[in-house]
């Protein structure tokens, strides 16, 4: 996997967190992680960009545990995708609705949680929420960062927290810097 350079590496408890402006359906990593609906509906953003490259078992597996409630989290197979697994992280109940902040926080302690249970050594997590999710990215990421400085558990050792948008990555590096200073 070549991915773009990781743009800073910040101590988050146990683990390193790095950000890069990359596509994440690319990642070589234990896990990608899927913000998600309660259905588990994979049709646009990331999810449907993790079901279109990585093949259609991905989305009748999470759909098969569905209902995913909000704050929790499935792990399914990865398909044809460079990683192994998919957790899934519902922050609205039905496809196209507009997510909470607080939703936001609640998936990002899931898949940790996930990641930790299922002793995933590398995590790769978008800007949950700041893209078809409607919450503004800076706030996206200062929930998301918070929830990597809680999180006191082995596992995962390295997130990766990835996006395309350059907004989105900016406001997480920000509250990286605010939460592991």
């Amino acid at each position: 996997m070549t991915i773009g350079a990781s743009l800073s590496a910040y101590p988050a408890g146990t683990m390193i967190v790095h950000l890069a402006q990359h596509d994440i359906t690319e990642m070589a990593v234990d896990a990608i992680v899927s913000p998600a609906n309660t259905r588990g509906i994979m049709g646009g953003g990331v999810a449907g960009a993790l079901s279109r490259k990585g093949g259609p078992s991905i989305q009748k597996e999470a759909m098969s545990l569905a209902p995913i409630a909000i704050g929790a989290a499935v792990v399914t197979n990865a398909g044809k995708l460079w990683t192994r697994r998919i957790i899934h992280v519902p922050t609205v109940e039905q496809p196209g609705e507009k997510s909470t902040v607080e939703n936001v926080r609640r998936a990002a302690r899931a898949a940790l949680l996930a990641a930790g249970h299922h002793q995933f050594a590398s995590l790769a997590m978008p800007g949950i929420g700041a893209g078809l999710g409607g919450v503004d990215p800076c706030d996206a990421g200062r929930a998301i960062a918070d929830e990597l400085r809680a999180h006191k558990q082995p596992f995962p050792e390295t997130v990766w927290l990835v996006d395309l948008d350059e907004e989105t990555l900016m406001c997480l590096e920000e509250a990286l810097e605010i939460a592991t200073s």
